[in-house]
């Protein structure tokens, strides 16, 4: 669903419900997202603006992430000017996807100001600004100019103002007869999604296509398939919820509990395998919605170079075993020019110098069929019986060289898919910075633009606490992967790996044979961070003891000889709860 005028008057109503807050701190932790920490009588808020263009959002947030050590410029102008200052009043502006937030500030001079911080959450064209009492532009996340935009600038000194209007009817002032007429206006054999989404501002389509089920029992119904006075009513209804306050969060996930929609009114038309799940609040509901994914679109952004870096290096190396492969098979001939040579040998005294090619039996083969095998006139016999000796030494040398070569790219590749692995596990810059200095340290010094070494972090894996109350230690990188393994662990703890796959090293830590229930959730574990996807996933477990590292190895790889394996099928909600915090 989209992120409408109507979910945004829901949330800026919550928002607006916690009175008295104080601007306590300000944080930047993504290019396009500002957090406030807002401090209330009784509480502290974490008040989320996000103005990308994936997942751009503002709600009241639980979640918390990593910030960069230097705060970019836009979050230094926000903390002179709003710091310690009191969020007095929230609005939106009309009923369009734009809201603003009026703060009781103070000037350079200590004089009372007002602030206005207003965020416009518009798909691509998302942003946030930052203006005085009289709506000049103090600052602005993402500059508008001429070459940019000719109907609308936003640029610092200019006055705010809002986005052009659509040709859309206002929803909040819609009635019935304005509803009638536009009915009556609309082209026949139009779907009612598309009507209702088409000419009523702030409308997300999936509100539009529940309102159609809701009328006529279907998603696809036509204009003309529906009683205009009912179609009506469900329409007023639902948009007189939103208007009074009276609407309620719901998420709807699929079948593996997975979000899916969200939205202020149950949506039904989705059928048998999905569950419309009521949430205690609109800001709990974006959390579940947009955390997992905001989160990736993060990390995504910033591991930009690491992405870049190992695609190359994935392409260069198939290539390369491409080309290698196709030497491989011409060394197929070493043992041809053997046999000519053998031959050339024992029939020197038959063959006449300056012939071209000669015609001699070959008796390697059973039918001892001839074989024609060319010269060379300028030299001897016994010379082009050792020329051909030569290529066949040559080509079986080739063929051993290759044939390690081939080995090394194919552990290349196995490398390079372990840190793709560990993106996916990433979840800020530390964990970033960790995989750059293991990239850096591994021999991709040279492909990494402008990298500057860094002082090496402790590393610090996922924890998580089994039913038996055994501590269980999760890598998120190759780094962490090693650190596990060959520094933390001991003898008497057990290891989990997933497979043959790409997959973190999982420790369970214990000095006592654990239970059943403790491998099984160790194994869970290990098969949910790892590249495996689906049911009865294979993980192999053994003895920490038994678990070795080959000097000179890459990170993350190990060897082992003793294991037993386990098949399980990991679920995302029982792991997350499971993990210590």
């Amino acid at each position: 669903m989209a992120f409408d005028a109507a979910m945004l008057n829901c949330i800026i109503n919550e928002i607006a419900s916690y009175k008295e807050c104080r601007v306590d701190k300000i944080y930047q932790p993504a290019n396009d997202e500002i957090v406030l920490l807002l401090r209330t009588r009784d509480k502290n808020l974490r008040l989320l603006i996000n103005a990308g263009s994936n997942c751009p959002r503002i709600n009241i947030t639980e979640t918390q992430s990593e910030n960069p050590q230097k705060a970019p410029m836009l979050c230094m102008l926000l903390r002179k000017h709003l710091s310690g200052s009191k969020m007095c009043a929230v609005r939106c502006l009309g009923f369009e996807r734009a809201c603003e937030l009026e703060f009781d500030a103070y000037d350079e001079m200590g004089f009372k100001s007002k602030k206005y911080l207003i965020c416009e959450i518009m798909g691509k064209y998302s942003n946030i600004a930052l203006t005085d009492a009289n709506k000049k532009i103090l600052a602005v996340l993402k500059p508008i100019d001429f070459s940019v935009s000719m109907e609308r600038q936003l640029l610092v000194g200019m006055t705010y103002e809002l986005p052009p209007k659509q040709d859309k009817l206002d929803t909040s002032k819609v009635t019935r007869q304005d509803f009638i007429d536009a009915y009556n206006k609309a082209p026949k054999g139009m779907k009612i999604d598309k009507f209702i989404s088409n000419t009523f501002s702030g409308i997300a389509l999936s509100t539009s296509r529940q309102i159609a089920y809701k009328s006529c029992g279907s998603i696809d119904a036509l204009l003309e398939d529906a009683k205009v006075d009912y179609l009506c009513k469900t329409f007023l209804e639902t948009v007189g919820e939103v208007l009074s306050h009276s609407a309620k969060p719901y998420l709807v996930v699929n079948e593996r509990e997975e979000p899916v929609e969200f939205s202020y009114m149950p949506l039904t038309f989705y059928g048998k395998g999905y569950s419309c799940i009521e949430q205690e609040s609109f800001g709990q509901l974006i959390d579940a919605y947009f955390t997992k994914k905001g989160k990736n679109e993060r990390i995504r952004q910033k591991s930009t170079d690491i992405f870049k870096l190992l695609t190359n290096a994935e392409a260069r190396i198939v290539k390369k075993l491409s080309l290698q492969a196709e030497e491989l098979n011409m060394c197929d001939k070493a043992e041809e020019y053997r046999i000519m040579a053998d031959l050339l040998t024992s029939n020197l005294y038959a063959i006449k110098r300056g012939e071209e090619r000669v015609c001699l039996v070959n008796y390697y083969d059973e039918s001892c069929a001839n074989i024609e095998i060319p010269l060379d006139s300028r030299l001897s016999p016994a010379q082009n019986a050792q020329r051909y000796y030569k290529k066949y030494s040559k080509l079986k040398k080739a063929k051993q060289e290759l044939a390690k070569q081939i080995e090394i790219g194919k552990k290349e590749l196995e490398y390079i898919a372990t840190v793709f692995d560990s993106l996916t596990k990433a979840e800020g810059e530390s964990d970033l910075a960790q995989i750059r200095d293991e990239l850096y340290h591994s021999g991709y010094a040279s492909r990494m633009k402008n990298y500057n070494v860094v002082k090496a972090q402790s590393p610090h894996p996922l924890k998580f606490k089994t039913s038996g109350g055994y501590t269980v230690l999760c890598g998120k990188n190759n780094t962490q992967n090693d650190y596990i393994t060959t520094k933390l662990a001991e003898k008497t703890d057990w290891w989990f790996h997933v497979k043959n796959m790409p997959g973190s090293h999982v420790l369970m830590q214990c000095k006592e044979e654990p239970g059943e229930i403790d491998f099984t959730e160790a194994a869970e574990i290990a098969a949910y961070y790892s590249k495996a996807e689906g049911n009865n996933i294979a993980v192999d477990y053994t003895n920490a003891r038994h678990v070795k590292k080959p000097a000179g190895s890459k990170p993350g790889y190990v060897i082992y000889h003793v294991n037993w394996t386990a098949y399980v099928t990991p679920n995302e909600k029982k792991i997350k709860e499971m993990q210590i915090k």
